[in-house]
């Protein structure tokens, strides 16, 4: 390859980037994604500062003393409380599971909860550093200081990633799914619309088919890159202002395993989608051939809501994570629920990034064989049939 094939190419990207960016339906997409992020960030911050206090019980002979201790832990966490006595530990721990306690400090030594966060902090947290700071200043035994001066947090059932981790991943995935969806379906509908209209023959007349196919991909991935952009930067930004819980914490790195998948995903399923575009001679046919390559997709998008608002991903969704077709939505999904660590992620980046480079060259071979064979829908077998008679589509030398 030479500069002259990487600037025909950068015309065909910068003609994709014209078209579809000045569009009226691009500039419209823009504005109401930008507005449900906004949504998304503003009104979970606003429902939060209306929230009803949190029921915190106390199960100890001085009632008194431990009721300034979880009001102060309120003030400081800027959350509201209300007290409630406890006759004993079994009964706040029914009380717990029932849903009518949400957190309870027990005789001065240990702090309760339902369910300890991954993320650890709020109201429990603050509960146990006050106490402990109140057990120290009242002589504690001698010996005693070397447990430390914050009170342990128990919890009734294994511990799970916060909710506001757990709601970013749940944006990032939506993110992710929006994008790649949308911008591979534009790919294929501009493939057939230009095999349709014959206007493929007269740009491979200057081009090759692997630069027309690189070039829009890469023009059309700039726009959707433009947009999560702006959206991500909304969030953050907008998150920092209202002071949502979303954006502490696990976020950022949510955010960016999230942008590292979209990257994947797109370039992984971009290539795929012009190459079933190309099969087809009437531009009304694309749905039918878009659906089996959209298809692991919205399997893997269709179970990520089992798994945010779940305690533990099944194994199956595990597998999921790792397949080069189901990891763009699949990993992010684990990642912001705890399911799996940095270093899995990590691995299962580079498995998509594998898979990318065999469907990018498994693709450019179908697109090239059949972007100019017109009439009849074009079979897949005929294309990767090995000694192809109508491979005569080079175009002109580069």
């Amino acid at each position: 390859m030479n500069r002259r094939w990487f600037r025909l190419t950068a015309i065909v990207a910068q003609r994709e980037i014209r078209q579809r960016g000045r569009s009226r339906a691009f500039a419209i997409s823009t504005i109401v994604l930008l507005l449900v992020v906004a949504a998304g960030v503003a009104i979970p911050a606003i429902v939060a500062k209306n929230a009803k206090p949190q029921r915190v019980g106390v199960v100890s002979t001085s009632v008194t003393a431990m009721t300034g201790v979880v009001r102060e832990a309120g003030r400081l966490t800027d959350t509201a409380v209300t007290v409630v006595r406890e006759p004993s530990l079994a009964a706040a721990e029914t009380a717990l599971r029932s849903g009518r306690l949400d957190v309870a400090l027990v005789n001065d030594s240990e702090v309760v909860v339902k369910q300890v966060q991954l993320a650890g902090g709020g109201l429990p947290a603050s509960i146990a550093d006050v106490a402990g700071l109140s057990k120290l200043l009242g002589q504690l035994p001698p010996g005693a200081s070397d447990r430390g001066v914050t009170l342990p947090v128990r919890g009734l059932t294994p511990p799970s990633a916060s909710l506001s981790r757990r709601l970013t991943g749940l944006f990032t995935v939506v993110l992710v799914w929006i994008l790649i969806s949308a911008y591979g379906s534009q790919i294929a509908m501009g493939v057939g619309e230009e095999k349709q209209n014959r206007i493929v023959e007269v740009i491979l007349a200057s081009v090759r088919p692997l630069q027309l196919l690189v070039g829009k991909v890469f023009g059309v991935g700039l726009l959707a890159l433009t947009q999560a952009l702006l959206m991500v930067a909304v969030f953050l930004g907008l998150g920092a202002a209202v002071g949502s819980s979303l954006v502490h914490g696990a976020a950022a790195g949510i955010v960016i395993v999230g942008a590292v998948f979209l990257v994947l995903g797109y370039a992984f399923y971009c290539t795929a989608f012009a190459a079933a575009g190309s099969l087809v001679s009437r531009q009304s046919d694309v749905g039918t051939v878009v659906l089996p390559v959209q298809l692991p997709l919205i399997v893997a998008y269709a179970l990520s809501y089992t798994v945010i608002y779940a305690n533990g991903a099944s194994t199956f969704y595990h597998v999921l994570g790792f397949l080069p077709p189901t990891a763009p939505i699949a990993m992010p999904v684990l990642y912001a629920a705890g399911d799996v660590p940095a270093w899995q992620a990590a691995v299962s980046a580079v498995l998509v990034a594998v898979g990318t480079v065999w469907m990018a060259r498994t693709a450019a071979t179908i697109y090239a064989r059949s972007i100019l064979r017109t009439g009849s829908r074009v079979r897949l077998r005929q294309v990767l049939a090995r000694g192809d008679s109508r491979q005569d589509t080079r175009g002109p030398a580069s």
